[in-house]
């Protein structure tokens, strides 16, 4: 099977997501996964909705605030490619603010192409101080 990327604007749904992490409030954004999604971001391994939204909310609750910035995004239909950076600010104000790359894979659900069925992405490196 041959898959075909077209470089596109970032879609609503993905913009929300980071909006929602970018501002803590970790609420509907996190709407575009399905309730059984599957995230691996490194070494993780979190399963279902809900805990892909508690443990995002954990992490960045350990001192620092963050903000995506897209830098590509591609689409190829059931899998969807984001390129960015995030700006890592640390609570702390003496800690310098990072701005590791990202990428992210969204293999989007068989049956409602509106939603992320998993989420398999790299950020990094990522260290402060």
């Amino acid at each position: 099977m041959q898959v075909t990327f077209t470089k596109k604007e970032p879609p609503r749904w993905l913009l929300d997501m980071w909006k929602d992490i970018d501002d803590k409030t970790f609420g509907k954004g996190f709407d575009c996964f399905t309730e059984d999604a599957v995230c691996n971001l490194g070494v993780a391994d979190w399963r279902g909705r809900e805990a892909i939204r508690a443990n995002l909310k954990a992490f960045i609750d350990t001192g620092f605030t963050a903000l995506h910035h897209v830098t590509e995004y591609w689409d190829a239909g059931f899998l969807k490619v984001f390129r960015g950076v995030v700006d890592m600010t640390p609570d702390d104000q003496s800690a310098p603010t990072v701005h590791p790359a990202m990428t992210h894979f969204f293999y989007m659900d068989e049956k409602d192409q509106t939603k992320v069925r998993q989420w398999v992405g790299a950020v990094g490196p990522v260290s402060f101080g």
